[in-house]
């Protein structure tokens, strides 16, 4: 099912792209035999940042879920609700 873009969507994605970068750089770390101190800080660091892209997410699309359920006018909203606890799982 497609989703619009929500106004997140870019903050997220610039996000993801530092991690992508930050995760080459782990991975030379490793081959060039840098300190294992140094790689698990900067892997910690990756972690955060993909978490925390995570949780911008989930939280954007809940936002988006309870809208669309209360736009129902007082009709079963199903889908929305159904998509607001099968997200939840993630967080």
């Amino acid at each position: 099912m497609n989703h619009p873009i929500h106004s997140s969507h870019p903050k997220i994605i610039k996000r993801l792209k530092n991690a992508e970068g930050h995760i080459r750089s782990i991975i030379a770390m490793l081959e060039q035999g840098r300190d294992c101190l140094d790689i698990a800080q900067q892997l910690q660091a990756v972690e955060k940042s993909i978490e925390s892209a995570k949780k911008t997410l989930i939280h954007d699309h809940l936002d988006h879920c309870l809208d669309r359920a209360i736009e129902a006018d007082g009709r079963a909203a199903s889908a929305p609700i159904e998509e607001f606890k099968a997200i939840t799982k993630y967080l």
